[in-house]
């Protein structure tokens, strides 16, 4: 082999040997992301849950406002109740059938 070949075997040597390390480098990187990424999802799963559960509670305090009389949400506390009434009153109609 002649000093020209050797040298050129050389530097593809440690081109590859850049790109190995590039390569695990990039590879450790996607591990990470993937870590990051799911711990977001299982965060913005919770932050979703807790969500639904702060709209229950203020539908709840909403509602029981209205059920005292309490100004606008009277009516809404009415019509909620009225259409809770004929839900039932569908369901005990199926079950009797």
């Amino acid at each position: 082999m002649t000093g020209q070949g050797y040298e050129e075997l050389i530097i593809l040597n440690r081109k590859l040997d850049e790109l190995f390390s590039r390569y695990n480098n990039l590879k450790s990187e996607i591990v990470n992301l993937r870590n990051g990424n799911e711990e977001l999802r299982l965060a913005l799963q919770d932050r979703e849950s807790k969500i639904k559960e702060l709209e229950l509670k203020y539908e709840r305090v909403r509602l029981s406002g209205a059920l005292m009389g309490e100004g606008e949400s009277a009516q809404e506390a009415k019509k909620k109740i009225n259409d809770l009434v004929r839900e039932i009153d569908r369901c005990v109609a199926l079950l009797n059938r």
